[in-house]
This record gives structure tokens, sequence and C-alpha cells, in this order.
């Protein structure tokens, strides 16, 4: 049989709308402190640790590899190795099964892997025209050389470019990934009050979560800045007063003709971090801590891009083939929240027989997802989608609310800009 992949623990930062609490702290920052708490958790000393992996999108330019910059802040030895994984909205999962995957493989026993993200600190920059003045200025010998770049400057040169728009664009299908929830809307005829209505459930169950303690066992209080003498305590996205009239009042913002994607339904553009600890099941033993569960398959999934978010029923249907499971054996199933559209397709496409023949080449639907198990804490649209960030979250939200239910198996799945999928299965401990 072979050896299973322990998580021991895990943690996360709330998680807060860009240009909010979290502003001025950096992606760095928001994972060092989570990769410190994780530690102060389990009682691992830093010096055990093998790896320490971390996803990240916009790959901030003052810590190019920012997982060496996390690894360095939070104290661990400079001989440990410790990169980047860049998998768009995935790259939260991807450092899992990256880590899980090196540890089945015996080349480490211990092995952080977390994601974080500062969507307030992606910059405007500036377009191709005043960049070039600039090249020029800097290739100038002389001062005539110099003065003939600055005669060609023009005011409309200094209109920056929003980097996150470019980064939020599919550059091949020539889509925004709002458009591409419109796409959906359409092919699945999901109207606007099938939408408003899953986004108000999501606030919800995020308000009622909250107010239980249950995202407390996850989230590390945080010193915001610039003064840190505030600490945030909990995620700001959910609205306890979120109602349908308020929703309905909201214009849609991708396609304004006719479009039903609003900000309201979509998932906000938030900062956050996440990291948890894997173990090989020897050293699992070896430290005697119980983990909190185990990552037992992953599949990951390519489609068009402009139909990015049924990415987690082409992944799902890969995770199924290779593990054997049936859908209704996971008990538990977080599936991100990155437009309420997205999610309500998904949940057609995974009971659909035509669409499995068509799409996924199978005789038979997947299956229903049963509602009572799925983001039964609320989701991105409440909580946030800090990109680098979020799929670990969803292991850690999976993992968690199994031991609470007292259940056994549970799947974080995605969507992944530009046609991606990711699925995990995981098991309690």
């Amino acid at each position: 049989m072979e050896p299973r992949i322990a998580i021991l623990d895990g943690v996360r930062t709330p998680f807060c709308k860009a240009g909010g609490e979290l502003q001025g702290a950096g992606a760095d920052d928001l994972g060092a402190i989570v990769v410190r708490e994780l530690l102060a958790r389990t009682g691992v000393r830093p010096d055990r640790i093998d790896e320490l992996i971390f996803g990240n999108v916009a790959q901030p330019p003052h810590a190019a590899n920012i997982a060496r910059v996390i690894s360095l802040k939070a104290g661990l030895p400079g001989s440990l190795v410790a990169y980047t994984v860049h998998h768009n909205c995935a790259s939260g999962i991807q450092s899992i099964t990256t880590a899980a995957g090196h540890i089945r493989t015996g080349q480490a026993d211990l092995v952080i892997a977390g994601g974080t993200e500062s969507m307030s600190g992606i910059p405007l920059i500036y377009g191709a025209q005043m960049t070039a003045l600039f090249v020029q200025l800097f290739k100038a010998r002389t001062m005539g050389q110099r003065l003939k770049a600055l005669a060609s400057f023009r005011p409309a040169h200094l209109k920056p470019v929003v980097a996150l728009q470019l980064g939020l664009m599919d550059p091949i299908c020539g889509l925004n990934m709002g458009q591409t929830a419109e796409v959906l809307a359409r092919e699945f005829g999901i109207t606007r009050e099938d939408q408003d209505a899953f986004a108000l459930a999501s606030h919800q169950k995020a308000v009622a979560a909250a107010d239980s303690g249950r995202f407390a066992e996850e989230i590390v209080p945080v010193a915001t800045p610039p003064g840190y003498a505030r600490i945030q305590l909990v995620d700001d996205g959910p609205r306890p007063n979120q109602s349908t009239e308020a929703l309905a009042k909201l214009k849609p913002y991708f396609d304004r003709q006719v479009g039903t994607v609003t900000p309201g339904n979509t998932c906000p553009i938030t900062d956050g971090a996440a990291a948890v600890l894997l173990a090989s099941e020897r050293m699992t033993k070896e430290l005697g801590i119980e983990p909190l569960g185990y990552i037992t398959g992953s599949a990951y999934a390519a489609l068009d891009g402009s139909r990015m978010g049924l990415g987690p029923v082409y992944a799902t249907a890969k995770l199924l083939d290779q593990t054997g499971l049936r859908l209704n054996e996971f008990d538990i199933i977080e599936l991100n929240e990155a437009f309420a559209v997205q999610v309500i397709a998904n949940e057609r496409a995974f009971e659909s027989e035509a669409f499995a023949h068509e799409h996924l080449n199978r005789d038979r639907a997947l299956g229903a997802l049963d509602p009572s198990r799925l983001n039964v804490n609320g989701g991105a649209i409440a909580l946030g989608h800090p990109v680098g960030a979020t799929g670990t979250r969803l292991v850690l939200t999976t993992l968690l609310e199994l031991h609470r239910r007292h259940v056994h198996r549970g799947l974080a799945t995605l969507c992944v800009g530009g046609g991606q999928g990711a699925a995990v299965a995981l098991e309690a401990a």
C-alpha cells in the first residue's frame, strides 16, 4: 500500500478586500505570518523543515522568488530550499500537490506549502510609449539625444496600465474572467435571480460560520499596517445585512447591455495568505502529531479558456477516474466561488449526462452536488479570492469541516483562469 501524505495542520490570515485592512502588508509579509504561526501551532522546529513551496500569482517585483523571501522572513534556515509556483487560481493547491509528490518520492519528509496574494499591491504600470521613452533616455549619451527623447513626450503617455485588468484577461480567447462567466450564463441558461440567490446564501453561510467561531480555528490575527496598533481578526467580506433587494440593485459589470454578472454575485478582489504542513507517514509518527488528514489524490485538467469556469467538473472527472471514487462518496465539497454563475454551471454540468458524454467522454453523469455538502461555510463570493492563496484555503477549510462533522472524505476543487481546473481528494485522520 502506498504511504499516505499527511497534512498536519494549517492556518490562514483573514481575507480582506483589496485596498482595505491589509493594504500595505506585502504578499511576502502575509506569507511569513502564516508560516510563523504554522510552526508555532505544530511546535515543529524550523530546522526540521525540508522544503517550502508557495503559490503566488502577482509576483511582486521586490520579492521575485517570493517563497524564499517568505521562508527567510519567517525565520527558517538560510539552507532551506524554497521556491514559488504559479498556476493562476490553482497556485495554492499546486503548492500542496507538488509538496505531496516530493514526499511520496522520498525527496522530502516535511514540507510547508501555501499561497499568498496582495491584490492591493498589484501595480499600475507605464504603457509601451512611456516605457520606450524611458529606454531612450537611459540610452542617451548626449544632451541632444536626451532632448530629442523628451520632445517625443505626450501627456497621454502617462495614462497608466492597470496590471490587475491585464491579469484577469485571457490573451488567447480575448475575454476577461467576468466575460467568461457571462458565456456560462448563456450556455446553461442561468438567470440573474439564480446568481443573486446563490450569492446571498454564500454570505449567509459565511456570516453563520464566523459567528459560530468556525473560521477562528483557521485564522491567525494580523496586526495591520501602517501603525500595527489594530488587529484584524476576521474576514471583512461577509455581509450580515446582505439581501436580495440590495443585490438586485447592482448593475451588470462585464456585459452592461444584457449581462447578468454583477459585483454582488462575483468574488471580491482580496488580500490573504494560507499555509499547511505536509509530512510523510514516518515523519508524522516521529513528531507524534495527530494530523488533520491526508491528501489521497489530485488531478488537473484543461479546457477552452472561454469556458474556464467549468474547470472543476473536468478536473473532478479525472480525479474520480484516478481514485476510483464516486462523487457521492465525498462528505464535504469545497468548490471555489469565482462567480455564482460558475458554481451553478458546474452543478448543472456535474449532473448532466449530455455534458458527460459530449465533453468528458463518459457514458454517465458524474452525479449531483449535494447542496448540504457544498461550500457549507460560504465561499469566495463572501470571503474573497486572493488568487494565489485560495487553493490552500479550500484544502484547509475542507479538512477542518470533516473533523467538525465527524465524516471521512472531502473534495476541494476550483476553476483556473486561462481554461484549467484542479481537484484534490482529502480524508480526515
